[in-house]
């Protein structure tokens, strides 16, 4: 079978199929909104085209929502149905069915290795790797990240299809494990070869952050503007980055203005941008800033979504919110919610039992055994996403380790965030705030 532009072979007989398939997969590459269209109009021109299948069983388990199980079951299904009628496809469809039969069960370990297996020898295909490595990134797995792009780049070479995609997802698993230098340097190259790569440019992004490079971070975002404005709700991501570097230079009333007109400039319950604004705010208010009543719609959210613990990340985000605003009874409701799947199988049932039932207990003061926070600290990358999302979480244990006079947790904890990251004024700031005896907001 031929191979399509981002270097995929395909079953697919349709010529309008394979042109808009190439369009969602760019889309996917640049984080572009009109992904979803493009991969419809694919699936239209060839209801049997197993790659778009494929693809939109991901999209649904990536956004970790429990309503969207099971659209990616029947897309599995329509999957498997398609590779039978298409007497077993491509070995490229093949893999790919086989990865989201994994993904589907909550084993995106097991995905995104069997993604990593299936295409040992062409690993600068763009949509496994892509899809693996987005995988990883919710799993917090950058060992696997970083490993999966130094292969890549054994063979790499700049007239590879999405040859600057690839080299953004290299730059951001590099700037992951603090190589802040050459990730930036591999960032810019990315950019510089395709300036859609919103994932090239959100790694550098990082670094200036990381590194505590407010100017610097700030020159980056705005000259970039042009691109990243122009991304489905990434764009509300890469304005969090923004607010982030403004509120470093205490440019509070700034901040807020980001809040409200980029990074939450609509109420949706998407858990990335619940996260942007929850971990915003609750560093706003360590801060001393008034945040006015703008905790109050993102709580109503966690309270509707209280009970769906398809990524712990999100729901410790969730619960964050529910703290914020002193609603007890939910809050219980979703910890309990936790502690209901920790008891199952798959990846968040693992994660939620070693990390986030104790980091949710230690969030809301129930129970938590002294000198245990160093140790939560240390194990947070399972719970996913990036340094820069998880220092939230740090911060927040930061908090309770001075809370309870732990000196020693505490002491432990700032550390391991001097090693990624430069002093700010937000680990003084939580300390300050932790002599206060008052866990719950009073609102």
């Amino acid at each position: 079978m031929p191979l399509d532009a981002f270097d995929l072979s395909t079953s697919s007989a349709s010529a309008d199929a394979t042109v808009a398939f190439k369009e969602a997969v760019r889309g996917l590459a640049a984080h572009r909104p009109s992904t979803g269209i493009a991969l419809g109009r694919a699936l239209a021109a060839d209801p049997d085209h197993v790659a778009a299948l494929a693809l939109k069983g991901f999209a649904n388990l990536i956004l970790a929502r429990e309503e969207l199980a099971a659209p990616a079951r029947e897309a599995l299904v329509a999957a498997r149905r398609a590779l039978a009628a298409k007497e077993d496809g491509t070995a490229d469809e093949r893999a790919l069915v086989e990865a989201l039969a994994y993904a589907a069960e909550d084993r995106f370990t097991e995905a995104a290795d069997c993604l990593d297996r299936r295409f040992a020898h062409r690993p600068t295909t763009f949509l496994p790797f892509k899809i693996a490595h987005a995988l990883r990134f919710m799993l917090g797995d950058a060992a696997g990240m970083l490993a999966a792009s130094q292969r890549m780049m054994t063979v790499w070479s700049p007239d590879r299809p999405a040859a600057g995609f690839l080299l953004g997802c290299h730059a951001f698993a590099i700037e992951e494990h603090g190589a802040y230098a050459a990730a930036e340097a591999y960032g810019r190259q990315a950019v510089a070869m395709e300036p859609d790569d919103a994932w090239g440019l959100h790694a550098v992004s990082h670094v200036h952050e990381m590194r505590g490079e407010t100017a610097a971070g700030i020159a980056w975002l705005e000259g970039s503007r042009g691109s990243w404005s122009r991304c489905n709700n990434f764009s509300f991501h890469m304005a969090w980055h923004l607010a982030l570097l403004h509120l470093d230079r205490g440019e509070h009333e700034r901040v807020l203005r980001l809040y409200d007109q980029e990074v939450r400039p609509t109420p949706t319950d998407d858990f990335r941008d619940m996260a942007n604004a929850v971990s915003l705010l609750w560093r706003l208010e360590r801060l001393g800033v008034d945040v006015g009543g703008r905790w109050t719609e993102l709580a109503e959210i966690a309270r509707r979504r209280r009970a769906d613990t398809s990524l712990v990340f999100a729901s410790l985000h969730s619960l964050i919110a529910l703290v914020a605003l002193g609603d007890r009874p939910a809050a219980a409701e979703l910890v309990m919610a936790l502690q209901v799947r920790a008891q199952g199988r798959g990846d968040q049932a693992r994660v939620a039992a070693d990390l986030g039932l104790p980091l949710a207990r230690a969030i809301t003061g129930i129970g938590g055994e002294r000198g245990s926070l160093d140790r939560l600290a240390a194990a947070l990358p399972q719970i996913g996403g990036s340094n820069a999302q998880r220092d939230l979480f740090v911060l927040a244990l930061a908090e309770t380790a001075s809370r309870r006079g732990d000196a020693p947790a505490l002491r432990a904890i700032r550390g391991a965030r001097h090693r990624l990251k430069a002093e700010d004024r937000l680990i003084a700031a939580v300390d300050g705030r932790a002599s206060s005896p008052r866990l719950w907001a009073q609102r």
